[in-house]
């Protein structure tokens, strides 16, 4: 592998390649997504293998994977080099049912809209969308999440 291929790329390179900004980089470095080290000088330095890593980033958001799942998924890979087909194999087998599950809700929800927009009520009480089968209601009064809380503890 010639000196080239191997040396590490500043923020500015990685932000060029990566089509993110610099800010992005730095976020996503904060969230321990990705790890640069500093040299003599005091500049970030980013090894290859982050350009694959944030390519991973940006395809598992864009399908609506939260960061915290994907820290979760990038423990599981190896420190110093770059995913290869196989770990993404892995990841995305990972993510399948929670994918699968966001589709099923959706699905539901395109079916049951032009009957909401249809009816026109939004009750509160019997809107299939917004209370289904009244579920709010037999958890007692007041203000209920409508949708069951994550492991994060957040709606």
């Amino acid at each position: 592998m010639s000196v080239s291929l191997q040396r590490e790329l500043s923020v500015g390179e990685v932000a060029q390649r990566s089509g993110l900004a610099v800010s992005a980089i730095h976020f996503y470095e904060a969230k321990g997504l990705i790890a640069s080290r500093r040299n003599a000088g005091n500049q970030r330095r980013f090894s290859r293998e982050v350009l694959r890593r944030l390519a991973i980033i940006k395809v598992a958001q864009r399908t609506g994977i939260s960061l915290d799942e994907i820290h979760e998924a990038f423990a599981t890979l190896p420190e110093h080099r770059a995913p290869n087909a196989d770990d993404w194999r892995r990841l995305s087998a990972g993510w399948r049912e929670t994918l699968d599950e966001r589709i099923r809700c959706l699905t539901q929800l395109r079916d049951q809209l032009d009957h909401c927009i249809g009816c026109g009520c939004l009750s509160l009480a019997e809107c299939p969308l917004r209370n289904p089968g009244d579920e709010l209601g037999d958890q007692g009064c007041g203000a209920r999440l409508l949708e069951p809380a994550t492991s994060q503890g957040t709606p």
